[in-house]
């Protein structure tokens, strides 16, 4: 009879602090959604987490989860909160007080992390101790229920066994098993209710950034792009397309939920050192301004040697150096005091870029349009920055809220601090899409194809070899700019047994891409990438 009983009560130990934890996360939700979605407790230890983790763990999350790193992330935490929950009721069965205080300490650290991140706000650490009182509370009162009690009097032990309203310890003490089902169905309850609510008030917030987003008509650019020329998409089965759709783009942040922007009360503020007149623009300023389209390929600089983090779209944006211009500033090479433009998202994001590139003619842009459309929420709506030439991390701001002129010397940004360079023009680089790794083409006529980017300089020639042997030069794809990407093919006379198929790019400078292979850090991944196939 005391084994079962025990077990019992441990079990219903492990369910208190459960609930507990989950009345924590409820309420907590609930009390984000009348500060902010980034101040729940989930969301601000995974952006904690996120700021301090390694930079090759974080690219190991890149290379193995791609888009679905944050996801991990989030299932990760809330499965080490279940886990440390079920430990925390289990040692409340003896320790009450202590049990209580650990959920509380959870709730300190939830607090701190919210405080620790780049872009909190005063009530951001709010929710986190909201839910811990919460969930603290919760745990007294089920952990209440299971203390052991001396039996009723005359009560028999046959009766403690079979009574449901309460079952034997091995004390020979009963605790209040029907009590303590009422109570965890109302913890159940309230926490799946305030859980509900604040999802549905966040919803709320989402659903106004949605129709501003829904009535959105981006004028025509006063500089239209130049049509893709006739033969830049070779058509060619499995190799990416000239025009990367706005779904299929890659999406590379370190943002745990999309940031859902009311365009109507979205505001730019433009200011620093050199800037003469501090300048402030609404979301309709830009758009009344002179637009201009362009064909820009951009790439992540977490995008291995022949990985997916690059891709191409038609964007639609303000000259970017007219702002600045207006603004009073002037490129450090004409006596300008900043050399650093630092971009600052609603996420708290920094990305620095040099003054110099993008007051040197290039087309970089505050983008409000992508392949026709205003930019999706994931790619940064309302607006974000477009710099050709420069991997995104020092280029590419989602969610722009500010822009602040600065010095290299003065500041570093996010992932500056993170051991990644504070310049990184993108390397010339190529890939080989087609046939993919480990395919087995039958003998014959095999086209190996691919696509080769080397932004701001162009592609010149893209070279293929079998098994080490010559290089053969590929016929490229007509170029529609020296800001994309362009497709390249090469017809193979293929023979039976295992081939390594390797590519190379040069650029319109002349600069061949290196065959030395090193990782993404510091400023970018180099060497030739290859596939292994098996002939038929």
């Amino acid at each position: 009879m005391g084994r079962r009983a025990r077990w019992l009560r441990v079990g219903l130990g492990a369910v208190s602090g459960l609930l507990a934890a989950a009345v924590s996360l409820g309420v907590a939700e609930l009390a984000a959604a009348a500060a902010r979605p980034e101040a729940s407790p989930v969301l601000a230890v995974g952006g904690a987490a996120i700021d301090r983790t390694p930079v090759s763990l974080k690219d190991y999350a890149v290379r193995h989860f791609g888009t679905n790193d944050k996801l991990v992330l989030q299932l990760g935490i809330v499965a080490t909160l279940a886990l440390l929950a079920l430990a925390v009721g289990v040692l409340s069965l003896r320790f009450r007080r202590t049990g209580c205080v650990g959920v509380l300490a959870f709730g300190v650290l939830g607090a701190l992390a919210a405080h620790s991140r780049p872009d909190n706000h005063p009530l951001d650490p709010f929710p986190s101790l909201l839910g811990a009182v919460a969930g603290a509370a919760t745990l007294w009162l089920l952990t209440a229920r299971l203390v052991p009690r001396p039996r009723t009097a005359g009560q028999e032990p046959a009766e403690e066994e079979t009574a449901p309203e309460a079952t034997s310890t091995p004390a020979g003490a009963v605790f209040d098993r029907r009590g303590f089902v009422l109570a965890a169905a109302a913890a159940a309850v309230a926490s799946a209710g305030a859980g509900a609510v604040g999802r549905a008030l966040n919803d709320r917030k989402g659903a106004a950034a949605s129709a501003s987003r829904d009535a959105v008509v981006l004028p025509v650019p006063a500089s239209r792009a130049a049509a893709v020329p006739r033969g830049a998409d070779l058509g060619i089965a499995g190799v990416s397309p000239f025009v990367t759709p706005s779904a299929s783009f890659y999406r590379v942040d370190t943002a745990l939920v999309v940031p859902k922007v009311d365009a109507t009360s979205w505001r730019l503020r433009l200011h620093g050192t050199g800037v003469a007149r501090e300048m402030t623009y609404s979301y309709q300023d830009l758009l009344r301004r002179e637009l201009i389209e362009r064909d820009i390929t951009l790439t992540c600089v977490s995008n291995e040697v022949g990985g997916p983090y690059v891709g191409n779209a038609r964007w639609i944006g303000v000259r970017l150096a007219d702002l600045l211009r207006e603004a009073g500033v002037r490129a450090p090479s004409r006596g300008g005091r900043a050399d650093q433009l630092v971009a600052r998202s609603v996420d708290g994001m920094t990305i620095g870029s040099p003054v110099e590139t993008v007051l040197d003619g290039r087309d970089a842009m505050l983008a409000v349009g992508m392949n026709g459309q205003p930019l999706p929420f994931a790619h940064g709506f309302p607006v974000r920055v477009v710099i050709p030439g420069l991997y995104g991390y020092v280029s590419a701001c989602k969610w722009l809220s500010e822009l602040e002129l600065t010095t290299f010397d003065a500041y570093d940004a996010y992932w500056v601090r993170r051991s990644w360079s504070a310049q990184a023009p993108i390397k010339t680089e190529s890939r080989i899409d087609t046939p993919k790794p480990f395919a087995s083409p039958k003998a014959g006529r095999v086209p190996v194809a691919g696509v080769a980017w080397a932004q701001h300089r162009g592609i010149d020639r893209v070279e293929v070899r079998v098994d080490g042997g010559p290089w053969h030069t590929a016929r490229l794809a007509a170029e529609d700019s020296l800001d994309t990407w362009r497709q390249w093919m090469w017809e193979w006379d293929a023979t039976p047994g295992s081939h390594t198929l390797e590519v190379r790019a040069t650029d319109r400078e002349g600069a061949t891409q290196t065959d030395h292979r090193v990782g993404t850090v510091p400023n970018g991944a180099t060497g030739w990438h290859s596939v292994v196939v098996s002939v038929d």
